[in-house]
């Protein structure tokens, strides 16, 4: 994007509750973690089960106290987003404590034989294969005493055009040995990247769940 765009492009942190945009920001020369503005914040990383703080480069959630706020102080807001703290010093010479990407929030995440997966650790997997697109959701049954995970994920318009299939039916994508190995990749990188067996099926451009209302159906656990 920022090449086809001629410009460098920086994460910006914020959240309503908080001050909205502009929390926390990358530094242009690094782009390594995001600046938390610590005269205006103070920022920890605590455990989701305990709410204790963690040491440095730990992931847990991510709460903020504000420091300058009047009309509406906060102390240790939850924000429930993933993330971790770093002291390291940056290259652009700024002091101020950075945090990491986003890595999930609390409420997405999913236990499947015993193994906590968030839905962004899908999306970064798939967001390494040219031949699909980021629209998927993740479903999850019970059958017997085990959980049974499910990656439904469209492919893209380009490949779909080159495999020439209006559908992709399970005889179909057996059939064809360029779907059959796209799913076979699919299942591996999802089992290598984040330690669970996901079974997958492709679909055609436009069939995955979008949003309803802003709220992305992600994930389907029919567990319940």
């Amino acid at each position: 994007m920022d090449e086809g765009l001629g410009v460098r492009s920086t994460n910006i942190y914020g959240l309503s509750e908080i001050i909205g945009p502009g929390v926390s920001n990358e530094c242009v020369e690094e782009r390594q973690g995001s600046h938390i503005w610590e005269d205006h914040f103070l920022p920890e990383v605590v455990d989701p089960d305990t709410g204790e703080p963690l040491p440095e480069g730990k992931v847990g959630v991510l709460v903020f106290t504000t420091l300058t706020k009047e009309a509406m102080p906060l102390l240790r807001y939850w924000t429930g987003d993933l993330t971790y703290l770093t002291y390291e010093p940056c290259a652009c010479g700024r002091t101020h404590v950075r945090m990491g990407p986003i890595l999930g929030r609390t409420d997405d995440m999913l236990i499947i034989r015993g193994v906590n997966v968030y839905p962004t650790q899908v999306e970064a997997v798939l967001l390494g294969i040219p031949e699909v697109v980021p629209y998927y959701q993740i479903v999850v049954r019970r059958e017997g005493t085990l959980d049974e995970a499910e990656l439904k994920v469209e492919v893209s318009e380009p490949f779909f055009r080159e495999i020439g299939q209006e559908v992709l039916s399970d005889e179909v994508v057996e059939a064809d040995h360029r779907l059959h190995a796209l799913r076979e990749r699919i299942a591996h990188k999802i089992k290598d990247n984040i330690g669970v067996t996901m079974r997958v099926t492709l679909l055609p451009p436009g069939q995955a769940p979008r949003s309803e209302g802003g709220k992305l159906r992600r994930v389907l656990d029919l567990r319940k």
